[in-house]
């Protein structure tokens, strides 16, 4: 399963790699909005967004190629390896 992070801190990028790895998930990790973050996501099964840390302009951006791709997007306002894992949680377990 590949996920997409939208969000979050720079110093938990490394943190949130390890945890999708833990579920044997590819991981993409965006904290900042680059001005070509739509050609960089490409083609996710899941979309994580970090609410409380990204910006408007970022999350419209990352909704329309969630919904070109048509990826699955969990919302979640907190950014740690806890809310992290539980999503990982239950996502892999409603994929099998």
């Amino acid at each position: 399963m590949s996920v997409v992070i939208i969000g979050g801190h720079d110093r938990m990028v490394c943190q949130y790699e390890k945890i999708c790895r833990g579920f044997s998930c590819s991981a993409k990790v965006f904290t900042q909005m680059s001005g070509n973050l739509s050609k960089q996501i490409g083609q996710p099964d899941l979309m994580v967004l970090f609410t409380n840390t990204v910006s408007h302009k970022m999350v419209r951006c990352a909704l329309e190629e969630a919904k070109r791709s048509k990826a699955r997007v969990v919302r979640c306002h907190t950014s740690s390896k806890s809310a992290l894992t539980e999503i990982l949680e239950k996502e892999v377990a409603a994929a099998i």
